[in-house]
């Protein structure tokens, strides 16, 4: 192990002793002033995970949440030095951590946080215009084939939790209001996208959530439809297509025929 690994790996290990071959300019004792480097690194990620996980924050506390974000810190160190993408993994470090295993929806709702934090940094993208948009659909027998290219800031999250829901209730004046007329076990889905500067999170169905899904794994719309409308009854094609465009999600359509983009 090289001297900047043994390094890299003491910021981390909180038992570890300093690294060896560390030298203070005014000769004192570089153990110290490597405890507190440490200890200002380890702070400095809770604090970029609290910054991007409020709700998560909120619900259990924010001397709880600094416990736990300290353990996620510990295993999980950043993969990237753009710091306001950390917290890629958080939700599933929850969804394994057992202190909350009384609080199933935790790890959904740290989910929908981290891709909030995704929407907000997604490129820009220019969407295609509703008039482009309406030459292709009027096409009725290329249609069903076409293939949308949705905006990266567009993001759907399938839930049996009231993400939605929960996270809405902490924006309110009063969140304990709000929460006390949440049932957390009723399932929801997210849809969210960006708005200039804010990312808008919107419940949506889950036939909604399913075709958009379907979309962005490059199925048709005759593909994506049928297997929406499979699985919700109520899925209603023509009012997301309006939601996609309104939302202004749609960057491209190719179809048999054609390509615009």
């Amino acid at each position: 192990m090289s001297g900047l690994d043994a390094f890299a790996e003491g910021l981390l290990a909180p038992a570890a002793t300093c690294p060896p071959g560390l030298l203070t300019w005014n000769g004192s004792a570089p153990e110290k002033r490597f405890a507190v480097y440490r200890n200002n690194v380890v702070v400095g990620l809770v604090d970029a995970l609290a910054d991007s996980f409020p709700v998560t924050q909120a619900l259990v506390g924010e001397d709880f949440f600094r416990a736990m974000a300290r353990e996620f810190v510990r295993v999980k160190p950043p993969r990237s030095p753009v710091l306001a993408l950390y917290g890629d993994g958080f939700a599933g470090f929850i969804e394994d951590f057992p202190p909350v295993a009384g609080l199933p929806y935790l790890a959904d709702i740290a989910h929908l946080e981290y891709l909030r934090v995704m929407a907000w940094h997604a490129a820009d993208v220019d969407a295609i215009t509703p008039e482009r948009i309406g030459a292709v659909l009027a096409d009725p027998d290329g249609l069903p084939q076409a293939r949308l290219t949705l905006h990266p800031a567009l993001l759907v999250l399938p839930s049996v939790h009231a993400v939605v829901s929960l996270w809405a209730a902490h924006q309110a004046d009063s969140p304990a209001l709000a929460l006390a007329a949440v049932d957390p076990a009723q399932a929801e889905a997210a849809l969210l996208w960006r708005n200039g500067l804010e990312v808008e999170i919107r419940r949506v169905g889950p036939g909604t959530a399913l075709f958009i899904g379907r979309l962005q794994q490059a199925a048709s719309l005759a593909q994506a439809g049928a297997a929406a409308m499979a699985a919700d009854a109520d899925f209603d094609p023509a009012a997301t297509l309006a939601l996609l465009i309104s939302c202004g999600a749609i960057t491209g359509i190719t179809t048999p025929r054609n390509s615009v983009a």
